[in-house]
């Protein structure tokens, strides 16, 4: 016999952790006063990318003395421009909890052929942040998207550091309170939190990394679009909207009213607001079922943004092919797309609960994974015909 249906139905579906759900009061029809088919060097496409760098640092809290760019290959190409304009200096350590933070360890040591030292912890923990030497150049991701495990907002990074701090903060910023101050290079994307389209990324760099750019010539070739210097100089018009390559005018105008949105609801503190209640909502539900728990162990380490979960039944034969069972289940139902775990991590489901999804909907999806739990339990542990 099959599963009632719960009656109720998230409104929008969408909780992929990248590209991720569009604000809800978005529309194509926003999008009308986009600079089509005009360059971006013109007068209306660099008033429009220095307002997107400015609005940003300003719903962040970014200091004035940070510059802020727009970059190409959203946060990846972001990440890699730090790390291959600042590294080799000085000793370097990355620390890997997840995939993309072992991604840079690998491009560190492989492709940079510096002798970093990696710091790791499995899916689910997260390094020892009191015994990294900060005095090193130090690689790491604030909230794993992968792992759902973030840095906890007890760590503060020393402020008499030696080594420049590189963040990946792509899943963090907007959804966080970063420490600005602490963070030397840090990088970010417009799909992650703000629903932003994809393609392009954020550079922040503090005054020890400007001076780092203007000291050290790294020793290997820097493509085109990685290069931050010109003789030995800032190039500075990046950080007022003069790309490096050129960009999408219609994301440009998409992340423009992205941020209206994020005007809308209380800036940075209102975006915190909405993940911490939605990431709440999952909390809860795991909380109140035997079955599922936080991949994260411990609670204040849980990311808000991107919640992964493992299932924890003695039933379930095949961890992998249980998780991607239920996923298509609730993909079938039209109710939870993407939400099945990166392919890199433990079996299980991994939800975002960024500021752009709406609470409801999270409700109405955990009824949902009630009866796609439920419903697959009964079909894969059923016993064989004639048995």
């Amino acid at each position: 016999m099959d599963l009632e249906k719960p009656a109720a139905r998230p409104g929008n579906p969408r909780f992929s952790s990248g590209p991720c759900a569009k604000p809800p009061t978005f529309s194509l029809e926003q999008l009308s006063d986009a600079a089509l088919g005009r360059s971006h060097r013109a007068a209306i496409g660099k008033a429009k990318l220095k307002d997107a760098i400015e609005r940003t640092r300003g719903i962040l809290g970014i200091p004035a003395d940070y510059l802020l760019g727009i970059v190409p290959a959203s946060d990846t190409g972001a990440v890699e421009m730090a790390m291959w304009n600042l590294l080799g200096a000085r000793p370097v350590e990355v620390l890997a909890w997840e995939s993309f933070g072992a991604g840079w360890a690998s491009d560190v040591i492989g492709q940079l052929k510096l002798g970093a030292k990696v710091t790791t912890a499995d899916y689910g923990e997260i390094v020892d942040l009191k015994r990294v030497d900060w005095d090193a150049d130090v690689v790491f991701t604030w909230n794993g998207t992968t792992s759902g495990v973030r840095v906890p907002d007890s760590f503060e990074i020393p402020a008499s550091r030696e080594g420049l701090t590189i963040c990946d903060a792509t899943s963090a910023a907007f959804a966080q309170d970063l420490p600005w101050d602490r963070l030397d290079a840090a990088t970010f994307s417009w799909q992650k939190v703000l629903g932003g389209e994809a393609g392009h990324g954020m550079l922040a760099l503090g005054p020890r990394a400007v001076e780092r750019l203007e000291t050290w010539a790294p020793p290997w070739p820097l493509p085109k679009i990685f290069r931050l210097t010109k003789s030995g100089k800032l190039i500075g018009c990046v950080f007022e909207g003069a790309t490096i390559n050129t960009p999408s005018m219609l994301a440009v105008e998409d992340y423009l009213k992205t941020l209206d949105w994020a005007v809308s609801v209380g800036g940075l503190k209102g975006l915190i607001r909405r993940a911490d209640a939605n990431a709440g909502v999952i909390h809860e539900f795991c909380a109140t079922r035997d079955w599922i728990e936080n991949l994260a162990t411990d609670p204040d380490t849980w990311s808000n943004t991107s919640v992964c979960l493992r299932f924890d039944d003695d039933r379930i034969q095949d961890g992998s092919a249980f998780a991607k069972a239920v996923a298509r289940r609730l993909e079938t139902q039209n109710v939870a797309y993407d939400i099945g775990s990166y392919r890199d991590a433990p079996p299980g489901l991994r939800i975002w609960c960024g500021g752009t999804v709406e609470q409801d909907d999270l409700k109405a999806l955990c009824l949902w994974l009630d009866w796609a739990f439920e419903s697959e339990i009964r079909e894969s542990c059923a016993p064989a015909e004639g048995s």
